[in-house]
This record gives C-alpha cells, structure tokens and sequence, in this order.
C-alpha cells in the first residue's frame, strides 16, 4: 500500500503574474499501466487552457475552489469534495476561482493515441492533427 497526505505534499501554485500560463504546478503521485494520480496546484485566477486528454479524467477538488467548463458548455463549480468525470478527449476549462488544489485521475495510463504510445512517425503529425482538431477541420 502507497498513501499520501494530498493537502500536505509540497505543490506551490505558480505565480499568478502570468495569467494564462497552461500548466500549474503538479506532482505526480503514482504511475502505472492502469492509471496516473497527479496532483494540481492552481493560483487564483490561474487556469488550464480549454484542452483534452486521451484518457477519462477524474478531477477531485482537495481545497479551494474551481469553475470545470465543458466544450459544450456544461458548467461544474465547487470547492472541496466536487468530483469531475470527464470522457477520454472531453473538451474542458479549468479555472480556479481561488488558490485551489485538485486530484487528477487519468485511466487508463497511458490511452490509445497518447503521445507517449505513439511511433516517431506517428508523432511528427501530432502537432498538425491538433490544430486541425482545434479549427473543426479533423473528424
């Protein structure tokens, strides 16, 4: 057994100067071929940038307080104990409405399509798929 006291661990938020900074400060915890356990840190105002991932997420609100926004825009908001699940490339917006931190879930680890199971010549198109996805011209 592996534990963690998730509201101990040393994550700082970074510096709420930079305002739309993609990535907040994160850990993380476990690591396998069925999941990863990470955990976020944001600074007030901080927020993850409308992406997706190719796993399900599970997003766990720890302390403070988040706004989750769906491409849809399905709208989840709360503080400690909200619980987020979100479909593999689920378009989504996090944005800390005060110092939060949060538990990501992702499962499996790494999914299909993921950067990290991809070939090399696989990965030299990445970039350009996902631009195309960004402007609706991909499937």
């Amino acid at each position: 057994m592996r534990n963690w006291d998730i509201n101990s661990l040393s994550v700082s938020p970074h510096a709420p100067e930079i305002p739309d900074r993609l990535e907040p400060s994160a850990r993380v915890l476990s690591s396998s071929g069925d999941a990863r356990a990470i955990v976020l840190h944001l600074a007030a105002g901080e927020r993850l940038q409308e992406h997706e991932v190719h796993e399900r997420a599970w997003v766990v609100v720890v302390a403070g307080e988040v706004e989750i926004e769906t491409g849809d825009g399905t709208l989840a908001t709360g503080g400690p104990g909200l619980l987020t699940e979100l479909e593999p490339r689920e378009r989504h917006e996090v944005r800390a409405r005060s110092e939060a931190r949060l538990l990501l879930l992702l499962t499996p680890w790494p999914a299909a399509g993921h950067p990290g199971t991809l070939s090399l010549s696989d990965k030299e198109h990445v970039r350009e798929r996902a631009r195309e996805r960004a402007r609706g011209d991909a499937p």
